[in-house]
């Protein structure tokens, strides 16, 4: 990587009301896990399974974000950041899923997102970040068309007490890891895998976005309302016919089971002729209630997905195996670095569909350096962000409506299955004493972000 550019002259190459921030989710942060009537969420339950999440960590302290938040916006302050994008813990809000109200946990949403407003900075939510209360699963958590409609109601209740302070609501963060993730290939909570508890899933987790888009709408219609979704940046292992063929499939399964849901209101054609015949009843009005339109949606990029064709068929569609990484740059989670497949990625989706504004609300590298002499020399992440930002501003230059970004992440943190071995902040948590330290990286960022709001633009 060739030297890392001043970081004034690289605002250049954005607008002046480019949007800059940072990102967490409250599982992976907050701690607090029995605090203020919070009751536990399904990650809470298989953290707490042998051999799940890498030796035996749990979210109980975390980045013990609730107790430390001041500290934490305090950071997000001085990172010059425009924005914070977090999520709400459903289990704080509404513990058992459905039935009682939790005020103490709406009282510390309230004090977060105030303080934000005290500290000029952004409020992005996101309602649904993975920690389903675990009350649910007795009725069968996502499997169950009653889970869509608990969170109708977790919706209303937040956006009635919270929606007047919010700059933008997400409804769900990366519908492809509650789905296939979590129910077809077993790594995340629940740990199912099955594929007709996975497709249950699908459409239940696109039908609750839908209900929760409406009751939004309805109860805070001046909040500007999105989806986030980790699209895949799928790439054919050649330009050979059936590898072309397998990159359409896998396109349909990992990104069509929820775009063409939410933007074109179908599912996919060979996706629903293969897998169709085991979907959950669909109702007749679920593809209307499911595609309303959006004001925004998120895209959240880490590595490309190469593919190439199964010719055995072995198990279900889409029929792929995987292809080699182009790449030899790997971060330490063993992801393969290759910044043009966020531009390949971005520029298929607008071509395929009828896309809103995007934010980039989560990208970031996994890098493992500790504090040395009180740095973190973490030079690897900061040549990541620099190649993928620099993606980003070529795709604003081709007229794409690229309108922010969120580094992933604001800090270490609980990174679910991989536990705390794996850090993406931009600034070091010692998990002993919970020191902060700001990385180079974030340095770096924090005097990106500094350039920003600027020029001729109208705030707001």
């Amino acid at each position: 990587m060739t030297k890392t550019p001043d970081p004034k002259q690289f605002a250049t190459r954005f607008p002046g009301d480019f949007l800059w921030g940072v990102a967490t989710a409250s599982f992976q942060v907050e701690g607090a896990t029995k605090a203020d009537g919070r009751k536990p969420s399904i990650w809470d339950a298989f953290s707490n399974m042998p051999g799940r999440v890498f030796q035996g960590h749990n979210g109980d302290v975390a980045c013990d974000h609730y107790n430390r938040w001041e500290e934490d916006l305090d950071l997000i302050k001085d990172m010059g950041v425009e924005a914070y994008r977090f999520s709400i813990a459903w289990p704080r809000i509404v513990p058992e899923g459905t039935g009682r109200i939790n005020e103490k946990g709406l009282d510390f949403y309230d004090r977060l997102i105030d303080g934000c407003k005290a500290r000029g900075i952004k409020t992005y939510a996101t309602l649904y970040h993975w920690d389903l209360p675990l009350s649910l699963m007795g009725d069968g958590g996502w499997t169950a068309r009653s889970t869509a409609h608990a969170f109708e109601r977790y919706t209303k209740v937040v956006m009635e007490r919270l929606g007047d302070r919010l700059d933008a609501v997400a409804t769900f963060n990366e519908p492809w890891c509650i789905v296939w993730l979590s129910h077809l290939y077993g790594i995340h909570a629940p740990g199912e895998r099955n594929m007709q508890a996975a497709l249950a899933a699908m459409h239940h987790v696109n039908l609750a976005h839908g209900l929760g888009v409406a009751q939004i709408r309805d109860i805070a219609p001046d909040v500007p309302v999105g989806l986030v979704l980790n699209a895949h940046s799928v790439i054919a292992a050649s330009d050979k016919p059936e590898d072309q063929a397998a990159a359409e499939r896998a396109h349909q399964f990992h990104n069509g089971a929820f775009f063409d849901l939410v933007f074109k209101g179908q599912y996919p054609d060979q996706f629903h002729e293969a897998l169709g015949a085991r979907m959950p009843a669909v109702e007749e009005d679920d593809l209307k209630i499911i595609s309303q339109k959006l004001d925004w949606w998120g895209l959240n990029y880490y590595t490309p997905m190469r593919v190439a064709d199964d010719c055995a068929r072995t198990g279900d569609f889409p029929w792929t195996v995987d292809a080699k990484p182009v790449s030899d740059v790997k971060t330490d989670i063993g992801w393969e670095v290759y910044s043009p497949g966020l531009k390949l990625l971005v520029e298929d989706l607008y071509r395929r569909y009828d896309l809103p504004d995007c934010y980039i609300t989560e990208n970031g590298a996994c890098y493992n350096m500790e504090v040395v002499d009180g740095e973190v020399d973490d030079q690897p992440r900061l040549d990541y962000y620099v190649e993928h930002l620099s993606v980003v501003s070529d795709l604003i230059v081709d007229n794409y409506p690229m309108k922010g970004y969120f580094a992933w992440s604001l800090m270490d943190n609980f990174e679910w299955a991989e536990g705390y071995r794996m850090r993406f902040g931009l600034v070091h948590v010692d998990y002993e004493t919970q020191e902060r330290t700001v990385k180079n990286s974030g340095k770096w960022y924090r005097q990106l972000a500094a350039e920003f709001p600027r020029g001729n633009h109208k705030p707001g």
